[in-house]
């Protein structure tokens, strides 16, 4: 028996060495595997931390507009711009960290966020650069009454045109503007008698600080006479305390950016040579004029 002890003593420990040497192996993988996911966690929580204060500092970009914008349609507007950044921090802070698909998620969701943010910043500074020439132009108007001892009524009368020009800043403007008359081949003709219609055309300038949507154009042609070519009398537009005959109207979709216009009134009517002036309207204010003059 002691024989036997002795011829399986080297295989015991032989046996005893393999199975430490593959414990000893397990434990080192384990340990390592260990760290590599403690390394991953640790990445996972970094990076949903910065994508947290990425969405914070756009929230409180939106927060500091408060105290800087003075339009009211515009802050409505970063208001609910501010409030969907808070509702997507809300969803970020219950997400796991490792939750990989919806981090991705709100990484795209941040990216749109920034260039609704861009679009913003951009009218603001527009806005900002906008009241800068305003407060300039107001000092200078200060000055002069400062130097020539103006009234107090021309003083007073001269801020409001200021203030006005705040509002004007906003409306439309009709740029490179042609009145022709054409015939039915559609040539341009310098007397009544062989035309057959008025062809007016012109630019809306760009303008980003107004608001985008559909605009109703209206375009009032006056006869030498001082008349208003019309084809129903009723047809009539809303502008200062009264109303406005117009010749034609138009429905153009506006979108900040210039947009080329043109009108057609068919010579239906006897008309006289003489100078004709196109007045161009739009958001009741005239934004433009155009004279012409026509032979019999």
């Amino acid at each position: 028996m002691q024989i036997d002890l002795k011829e399986r003593t080297p295989q015991l420990i032989a046996i005893i060495g393999v199975l430490s040497l593959i414990l000893i192996i397990a434990v080192v993988y384990i340990v390592s595997k260990n760290r590599q996911i403690t390394v991953m966690e640790q990445q996972f929580a970094v990076d949903k931390q910065e994508l947290e204060d990425e969405y914070e500092a756009i929230s409180m970009q939106y927060e500091g507009f408060k105290f800087s914008v003075q339009n009211d349609s515009l802050l409505y507007k970063l208001e609910n711009e501010q409030a969907k950044v808070q509702r997507l921090q809300e969803q970020l802070r219950m997400t796991d960290a490792a939750n990989k698909a919806e981090i991705k998620r709100l990484k795209d969701e941040l990216a749109t966020l920034r260039k609704v943010l861009k679009s913003y910043v951009q009218q603001i500074d527009s806005l900002h650069r906008l009241n800068t020439e305003l407060q300039a132009k107001n000092e200078q108007i200060t000055r002069q009454y400062q130097q020539t001892s103006r009234t107090l009524s021309q003083v007073a009368q001269e801020k409001e045109q200021l203030s006005e020009k705040v509002t004007l800043a906003s409306r439309l403007d009709a740029t490179g503007i042609t009145v022709k008359a054409v015939n039915d081949r559609g040539r341009e003709q310098k007397r009544l008698s062989r035309s057959s219609q008025f062809v007016v055309s012109f630019l809306l300038a760009k303008n980003i600080t107004a608001e985008p949507g559909e605009r109703t154009i209206y375009v009032r042609i006056m006869t030498p006479d001082g008349g208003v070519l019309t084809k129903n009398p009723g047809s009539t537009f809303p502008y200062e305390n009264g109303n406005l005959q117009y010749s034609m109207k138009r429905i153009v979709e506006y979108g900040g950016e210039e947009t080329p216009v043109t009108m057609y009134w068919d010579i239906e009517e006897f008309l006289m040579p003489g100078t004709y002036k196109a007045d161009i309207f739009a958001d009741g204010s005239l934004i433009g004029s155009r004279s012409f003059s026509m032979e019999e």
